[in-house]
């Protein structure tokens, strides 16, 4: 399950960046996700980690409520959190430091939020002296209605491993301390 967490993590952490850091930033905000079930296959390019798929039982005030939820927590560890609207959609660059990691992040995104939209992330991860470049690319597409058992804001990872994510205070306490 550590491992699971560890990933879940990591993949939430960059969904995060990428569609929701626009309230924190001076300029322009994203539109809200069609409310629904959305499957989000996670891709590192060129790394041996396995593709990952989730999927996101999500609605309007949901989607608001985690940008609210994750906007003090990026004022505290992002430096820059900016967010334009482009000809194809939008781009998000950000900077932020936290346990001793830092990370500078750049992302495209394209498509529409009612059916499908792809985030194209490149970071640069430096912590402690290792430095590490990332190419991830997640791939969004709307399934349909929520099942039966879901709510909004729960998220199901491989294996059927399951967590809310309007549990902000569980989520900001996976965060490693600053040392």
């Amino acid at each position: 399950m550590p491992r699971q967490l560890s990933l879940f993590c990591l993949s939430l952490g960059a969904a995060c960046c990428a569609l929701i850091g626009a309230s924190v930033a001076r300029g322009d905000e994203m539109p809200v996700r069609k409310a629904g079930l959305w499957e989000m296959k996670i891709v590192k390019v060129g790394s041996q980690s396995p593709d990952m798929t989730m999927q996101h039982c999500t609605d309007e005030t949901t989607d608001k409520d985690m940008t609210n939820a994750v906007s003090p927590l990026a004022k505290q560890v992002c430096s820059k959190q900016e967010v334009r609207k482009t000809a194809t959609g939008y781009v998000s660059d950000s900077v932020c430091s936290v346990g001793g990691l830092s990370m500078t992040s750049h992302a495209e995104i394209t498509g529409d939020f009612s059916s499908a939209y792809t985030v194209k992330t490149s970071s640069h991860i430096d912590r402690a002296g290792s430095q590490q470049d990332n190419l991830t690319t997640i791939e969004a597409k709307w399934l349909g209605a929520c099942k039966p058992d879901q709510k909004p804001g729960d998220v199901v990872m491989p294996g059927g491993f399951k967590i809310n994510v309007k549990d902000a205070e569980k989520l900001k306490n996976l965060l490693p301390k600053s040392n």
